[in-house]
Order: structure tokens, then sequence, then C-alpha cells
């Protein structure tokens, strides 16, 4: 009889244990929450700082021209035409293309033109190899406003191109200090003997670099195209100095200031052509910013 009572007194025993039992879970449930708040803590702080002030100009280009500014932390009613009103005013599309141009053209020559550069400067041996990287490292702390004068006299008085945009786009074609040192630093995580394997099959140097070397260095050219685009579609100081007697030459950049300076009233105008503005720059760093990310990361590893 005493052992048919047994399984009955353990379960009583058993039963206060379940309670505890959920409780401690609860516990460390909360804990566990609490850690991970402390530690993304700063992350988060530093996302809503970032995130917040987009989030502002979008919901005020969506609002009406009475409420722009106001109180209101989102719009009484949506006003996606603002953006149509944005996009048909005179200019707009024009500088669009310019900018498309102007980014698009100088990211290509500065890719094209800096890879043979880079790829020298990291693989080669050759007398004086140490000097050149120096050379290309001055050049990257050498201020663009201290050439300008010389720069501006050449291409304006000597080349007459004043006026347009071909004074920024053509000394892309002799490469980038920056994406030359960038693109060098990713070469050299590269091992030598996959190229050395090339050369035994009978690769020159052109095509083990078309054959062997880009395929790896994906990430790397990824970064700096990036990089390159995204300083050539915010660029002010270039347009300004170059396009900005001709309006028909003028970027995104420099046709913003104009925009406002004619819809200084309208705000919701003006967040609207901000909003056109960032897009473009924002879609291609989604879409690409796993290869930006690698890219920037593998840089560096050896020297």
């Amino acid at each position: 009889m005493t052992h048919l009572l047994d399984p009955v007194r353990k379960a009583a025993a058993a039963a206060p244990e379940r309670p505890a039992r959920t409780a401690a879970a609860r516990t460390a449930r909360r804990k566990a929450l609490l850690h991970w708040i402390a530690v993304h803590s700063l992350g988060i702080a530093a996302a809503l700082f970032f995130v917040l002030p987009f989030v502002f100009v979008v919901l005020t280009s969506l609002m009406s021209d009475q409420q722009a500014l106001t109180r209101d932390l989102t719009p009484n009613t949506w006003e996606w035409g603002n953006y149509e009103r944005v996009f048909n005013t005179p200019g707009f599309l024009t500088w669009w293309r310019n900018t498309l141009l102007y980014a698009g053209l100088g990211t290509v020559l500065t890719v094209v033109s800096s890879i043979p550069v880079a790829y020298a400067l990291a693989k080669f041996r050759f007398r004086g190899r140490k000097l050149s990287l120096m050379l290309v490292i001055s050049m990257m702390m050498l201020p663009p406003q201290v050439v300008i004068i010389p720069m501006y006299l050449f291409w304006a008085k000597q080349m007459d191109l004043s006026g347009t945009l071909w004074p920024l786009i053509i000394p892309m074609a002799f490469g980038d200090a920056f994406s030359i040192f960038l693109l060098r630093q990713f070469l050299l995580t590269i091992p030598n003997e996959y190229l050395d394997a090339a050369k035994v099959d009978g690769c020159g140097e052109f095509r083990t670099l078309m054959k062997v070397v880009l395929p790896m260095a994906r990430p790397g050219i990824a970064a700096i195209a990036l990089f390159q685009f995204f300083a050539a579609w915010n660029d002010y100081f270039g347009p300004q100095i170059y396009a900005s007697e001709n309006p028909a030459a003028w970027t995104l950049s420099y046709g913003l200031e104009s925009f406002k300076g004619a819809h200084h009233t309208d705000w919701n105008l003006t967040m609207a052509a901000t909003v056109l503005v960032m897009a473009p720059v924002i879609a291609v760093f989604f879409f690409a910013q796993k290869a930006f990310v690698e890219g920037v990361t593998l840089t560096g590893v050896k020297g």
C-alpha cells in the first residue's frame, strides 16, 4: 500500500517547485533583456540620432504649406503631390541628368584609372615604389582648395571649359589618390600564390589582372566606386566653381541651394527636394552595403 502512495507524494512534493522554476525563468529573461538594452543602448541612441532627422524631413515633405514647420509631428493630409511639384520645377530634371553624368561617368573613370596604379603599387617591385606610395598619400593630405586657383585658370582660361562639368570629370580619368591607396591596401590581402599560379599557366600581367585579381578584388572595387559616387553626387564646391555661371550645367547639390532660395517659405517643397536628392544615394548604399562593408573591413589587413 505504501508503494502505491509514493507517486502521489512525489507529485505533491514537486508541485511547489514548478511556480518557482517559472519565476526563475521569468527573472532570467528579464535580466537578459536588461543586459541587451544596456549593451545596445549606445547603438540605439546613435541610430535614433541619425534616423530621426531623416524621418522629420520625410514627414515635413508630405505636409501642406500651412502645416509645415508647425508643432504637428505628422501630416494632417498626406500631400504626395509635393514631389510632383518639385519634379515639375524648371531645371530640376536637368540637374538630375547632370548629376548622373558627373557621378556615373566620374566613378567609372576613377575605378578604371585607379586599378592599374593600385595593382602596380601592391604587387610590383620596382625602384621608387615607396616614393610613389608616399606621393599618393601626400596627395590625399592636400586640400583641393589649395590648387583650385591654378586648376581654374587652366580649365577656364586655357581649355575654355568654364560653365561645364568637364573640368570635374576629366581629371578623374587620371586616378584618385584615396581610391588608389584604399584599393592598394585591399590588393595586399590577395596572396601572391594565386598570381604566381596564373603566370605559370602562361598568363601575362594584364591577363592575370583581368582574370585573377579583379574577381578577387570585387569588394574593394565596390568600396572605392561607392566612395567616389557619393563624393561626386554630394559635391557642391566643384560645381560652384566651374558651373555656377551656366544653370544648364548645375548639379542637384548646387541646384538645391537655388531651389531653397526660390522656395524659402515653402519648407515642405524644400524638404521634398531634399528627399529626392538623398534617395538615390540611400538606395545605392542599401543594395551595395554588403560589398561596401566587406571591402572596407578587409582593407588594411596587410601593410
